[in-house]
């Protein structure tokens, strides 16, 4: 099979079944349709400072708590892990990310996205490894 051919294969992955996850290589994001994009975002609170929900100085002097209640109020987040101080970031009712631009497939806040997108697939369900799909 030549080169040519095997770059037109078509991929897809399930979110929920990692084994059919591809093994990510550089710019296999250029030709995806953002699956990683559908999957739940976990972030802390410096990441919601960076995204510009939560300012400085409450991140300093609010309890995690209190920011989790006015930031579901607000619909940014989803949930909130008292324990690990984690918030997940809100969803679309078709699962994707409320930051992914449904026409263009890119992320909105790309410069200022959380430390969990900055580092996929690094890290995340299954290391090395995403949830590809060809556009």
């Amino acid at each position: 099979m030549s080169s040519s051919a095997y770059k037109k294969l078509i991929h897809v992955s399930t979110l929920e079944n990692l084994d059919t996850w591809a093994r990510y290589r550089n710019g296999m994001c250029l030709d995806c349709r953002s699956a990683c994009c559908s999957l739940p975002v976990e972030v802390k609170v410096l990441d919601l400072v960076r995204m510009g929900v939560v300012d400085a100085f409450e991140a300093e002097h609010e309890q995690p708590k209190q920011i989790a209640k006015r930031l579901q109020k607000a619909g940014v987040i989803e949930h909130f892990n008292f324990k690990q101080s984690i918030f997940t970031l809100a969803r679309r009712s078709s699962g994707e990310c409320t930051y992914l631009d449904a026409d263009t497939r890119l992320c909105t806040i790309y410069d200022l996205r959380p430390n969990t997108c900055r580092n996929h697939p690094k890290i995340g369900p299954r290391p090395g490894y995403c949830s590809y799909r060809n556009k």
